[in-house]
């Protein structure tokens, strides 16, 4: 599992730097940044931002696996794991604007199991970071494949897209559905319908796969 470091904590002076970039950029827009009240807007919103984009640090956690019960499952019996709702708040790499929703994810064990609070590590881990909604899916059900060698994963996320409610089209109630499905899921449309049954779902979702 992905537990590596990517990014190092930031210098001071980076931080000044930083908080001097924003600053000149809040100003420019329009913003007094002299008052009691947005004196330390600058500092509150990179740190902030470096907040959201944490699943750039890695997750030393990630690493519990555990035996199915059944050591050789027939083919006729199928541990089928499903984990959701699962809430995030990532970044849209593309305006830096804030999308936010709920993950679901499904897995057919084979040999492993992951520890079910491991999931919501992995979703969480992938979306607090600069990406996409159709991303998020890819990512997960990339983690799971590596570490668990599922015969089968979905993953479904439903999302709110700032990008599009704060400007541009300004849709405020619109929500964005994106599945990825793999293995025995494109195989077996039961599967798929026993999942969408779990999370209580209507069949019609948006395939980012």
């Amino acid at each position: 599992m992905e537990t590596h470091r990517i990014r190092e904590p930031l210098a001071e002076s980076e931080r000044a730097m930083f908080e001097g970039y924003a600053a000149a950029i809040f100003t420019r827009m329009g913003m007094n940044v002299d008052t009691a009240g947005t004196h330390e807007t600058p500092r509150r919103w990179l740190t902030a931002l470096w907040d959201m984009t944490e699943g750039y640090d890695g997750d030393s956690k990630l690493s519990t696996l555990f035996p199915v019960e059944c050591p050789v499952c027939p083919d006729e019996e199928k541990t089928h794991i499903v984990e959701g709702p699962i809430r995030f708040t990532g970044l849209c790499e593309h305006h830096v604007l804030p999308i936010r929703g709920s993950a679901w994810v499904g897995y057919l064990a084979d040999e492993k199991l992951v520890g079910i609070s491991k999931l919501t590590r992995i979703v969480r881990l992938y979306s607090k970071r600069f990406t996409s909604q159709e991303r998020i899916c890819h990512e997960v059900a990339n983690e799971l494949t590596q570490d668990v060698h599922p015969r089968g994963i979905i993953v479904y996320t439903e999302a709110e897209h700032f990008c599009m409610q704060a400007r541009g089209v300004r849709e405020l109630s619109s929500r964005t559905g994106a599945l990825v499905t793999r293995g025995a899921y494109n195989t077996n449309p039961h599967l798929a319908e026993e999942f969408r049954l779990l999370i209580g779902r209507h069949p019609s979702v948006s395939s980012g796969a």
